[in-house]
């Protein structure tokens, strides 16, 4: 998969130095853009950092990619969707973590009824909501004008802005 970008510390939080990313730990992340059948684009809001992401997630030990991002859009959307194609990767290391995070992005069509969401607590405590963007131009300005007051979220901000970006 080709690598959209690589997102470093020092990036989102000029004049601090990167550190030596030899002995972070390595997260594996599965996410796509999926759009409606009237080319609405799918969003989560995080209610309580103040920004917009991509649905997707981790891919757990022992599973694959396709796998983790199936059960991921059912958990955050509620609906199963068909790849199109996959878009590209990009990898972010997160210092303050002491983590390297490789997310793969996929381009998805969502096919059958939308169910609720089943958000796991620390999504509900975060105050996750499902948005549906008119279209991709929408969901661009939509990040554009997110402002996220995690650390976290800068990182998350960044990457699905540049995979958003992307599509076009």
């Amino acid at each position: 998969m080709k690598t959209i970008a690589t997102i470093r510390h020092s990036q989102l939080f000029p004049g601090e130095p990167d550190k030596d990313a030899a002995q972070f730990s390595h997260r594996r992340a599965a996410r796509a853009i999926v759009f409606s059948p009237n080319d609405a684009v799918a969003l989560l809001y995080v209610g309580k950092y103040g920004y917009h992401k991509l649905p997707g997630g981790g891919v757990e030990d022992g599973e694959d990619t396709a796998a983790a991002l199936e059960r991921e859009l059912i958990e955050e959307i509620g609906c199963h969707a068909q790849v199109a194609g996959e878009l590209g990767q990009i990898i972010e290391y997160r210092d303050a973590w002491d983590m390297q995070q490789t997310s793969e992005c996929f381009v998805a069509r969502q096919i059958g009824a939308i169910q609720p969401p089943q958000f796991t607590e620390k999504e509900q405590s975060e105050d996750f909501s499902i948005v549906w963007a008119r279209d991709l131009q929408h969901a661009i300005t939509l990040l554009q004008n997110d402002k996220p007051h995690d650390y976290g979220g800068k990182f998350i901000h960044a990457r699905d802005l540049q995979f958003l970006r992307a599509v076009l």
